[in-house]
């Protein structure tokens, strides 16, 4: 059959297309020389090796034996995947799969198309999405910013030809120290949003995140009165999902201090200073929903409740709800928000549980997994 290939379709060696074909064992019986620059090895070592010699440690124990099951057992495998080249680095590949028989002995065959490119340029589409933000953004920061500094700039004239001790002066400074602060915390913010880093992720233990979250926020608003009722409603304490820990904590804490200041301003309730939160979890999904009895958001501002600056408290920047979004959509989740104006909030978050699809991390059928590829 290899020298068949060889000497019969010498077409096979000028397609941008890596083609592989092993025996029923998955060993290597021949390579096309666009396999030699896919993965950098040459045809005389990939020759004899197994097809497991292009896959990540961690895609042994299913995601190959799936694919191998599939090819021989069933119409084959089509689908993308990360495999490893000869430096260790990984590499975005299109893998189509098929098996066929030939004087009495079965063969496997894969080719390899390369989707690098395109999964770059998904970055790049997501990135310059991100940029039209900020340009939407600069665009109101002159707004935002041009009003505290004419209030300083006012402020401070007025300062200037006032008597130190009078209670104009006293007022002026404070005015002064609340603009300045809020520009700050303008600052501050956009620095968060902008300057986010690219996402490391890691696999987590829902439960402590979520319990370390609260810790840190119960410190920071210590005085407040508020107190956090955690539900774990039929979470294990072993569920885990993979997210960047740091980034999932800074964005649930904006929730919760949200919750925090819109329950002082709420009047009359009962249990109002007490923030639930809630826990749910499937295979595919993991959610936390935070809800308050606090002053709740009118139904003309939930539409706009995500973009940059808005705000229905003066002394607020408007930018914790945009950073939240982002953090969550580059998890690959998604976020909304539930709520009655004078009745309370409900923010839920929802986490892909595992960023593996299922045929990298769990048998794709029992045949399967009973299979020879398993062993």
């Amino acid at each position: 059959m290899t020298d068949i290939l060889k000497n019969r379709h010498p077409f096979l060696d000028f397609g941008r297309v890596a083609f592989i074909l092993t025996d029923i064992h998955s060993k290597i019986l021949y390579t096309n020389r666009y396999t030699e620059h896919l993965f950098g090895y040459t045809r005389e070592e990939m020759e004899g090796q197994r097809i497991r010699t292009f896959f990540f440690e961690e895609d042994l124990s299913y995601f190959l034996p799936n694919i191998l099951y599939l090819t021989s057992d069933k119409a084959g495998f089509e689908g993308d995947g990360l495999l490893r080249q000869k430096d260790g680095k990984g590499i975005f590949v299109h893998l189509s799969t098929a098996s066929f028989k030939e004087g009495g002995e079965s063969f496997l065959a894969f080719s390899f198309q390369e989707i690098q490119r395109l999964k770059r340029l998904e970055r790049e589409k997501l990135e310059l999405k991100h940029r039209a933000s900020l340009g939407m953004m600069v665009e109101e920061i002159a707004h935002q910013v041009r009003n505290p500094i004419a209030s300083i700039g006012g402020y401070a004239q007025r300062l200037m030809k006032a008597s130190v001790s009078s209670q104009k002066t006293e007022a002026y400074l404070n005015r002064i120290l609340r603009e300045t602060k809020r520009l700050a915390e303008m600052i501050r913010r956009m620095e968060e949003l902008v300057k986010m880093p690219r996402l490391v992720f890691q696999r987590e233990k829902i439960l402590e995140v979520m319990e370390r979250t609260l810790q840190g926020v119960s410190q920071e608003k210590k005085g407040k009165g508020v107190s956090f009722n955690l539900e774990e409603g039929l979470l294990g304490g072993d569920e885990y999902f993979y997210i960047d820990r740091g980034l999932v904590t800074r964005a649930l804490s904006h929730i919760l201090e949200n919750s925090i200041e819109s329950i002082g301003q709420g009047k009359g309730k009962k249990d109002r200073n007490r923030i639930r939160v809630f826990l749910a979890c499937n295979e595919e999904n993991v959610e936390i929903s935070v809800s308050d009895r606090g002053e709740g958001i009118s139904k003309k501002n939930l539409d706009r409740i995500f973009e940059p600056f808005f705000s229905t408290r003066p002394e607020r920047v408007g930018l914790g709800l945009t950073f939240v979004k982002r953090v969550v959509e580059e998890h690959g989740g998604r976020i909304w928000i539930n709520s009655r104006l004078r009745r309370g909030t409900t923010v839920t978050l929802a986490f892909p549980k595992d960023r593996r699809r299922p045929i990298r991390r769990e048998w794709v059928s029992p045949e399967a997994q009973n299979s020879l590829f398993s062993k």
